[in-house]
């Protein structure tokens, strides 16, 4: 029973530090994996529009440089962080679900943008997958990315919550 308990606490702890804006990033041999969740108090039907956006992200979100091109299923995109302000990214927009998620990615990395409604909130949710056979030879190379997270998704809490007020 100690346990069945003990699962329970910590199960709860990760749902609780999910949402609370703070990445969170899991490193394997093959792969890292860093994740962050918020809950932003506007519908998600407007955090939806933010992040399909393209030509608007730069606007309100101080990681990203710029990105070029559609943000629609099937299409590419070409984006530039601050991480790495020099070097451009070409994605490709794997799967879209309106007001649900949106997956973008290359042959190393899939990123993966998750909306759940919860009455008048939306839980947001971020996680991003780089890795493969060849990751350990190029790992130390990459930047972590939680500090980075963690301001995408303040910057997405902040310009939501601002339009859902002047709603």
């Amino acid at each position: 029973m100690k346990i069945i308990i003990t699962i329970f606490m910590l199960m709860t702890s990760f749902t609780a530090m999910a949402q609370d804006g703070k990445a969170n990033t899991v490193k394997n041999t093959f792969n890292r994996k860093t994740t962050v969740s918020t809950s932003i108090n506007a519908d998600a039907s407007i955090v939806w529009a933010l992040l399909t956006n393209a030509s608007d992200f730069s606007r309100w979100n101080s990681t990203i440089v710029s990105i070029e091109g559609e943000i629609q299923k099937g299409e590419k995109i070409k984006l530039k962080s601050t991480l790495d302000p020099g070097r451009t990214f070409k994605l490709k927009i794997k799967e879209v679900v309106p007001e649900q998620k949106l997956v973008w990615g290359d042959a190393l990395g899939k990123r993966t943008y998750s909306l759940e409604k919860q009455g008048d909130s939306t839980l947001f949710t971020m996680a991003e997958k780089i890795g493969g056979l060849m990751f350990p030879l190029f790992a130390k190379k990459i930047p972590p990315f939680d500090e980075s997270f963690e301001q995408f998704a303040s910057d997405l809490k902040k310009e939501a919550e601002t339009i859902s007020k002047s709603k």
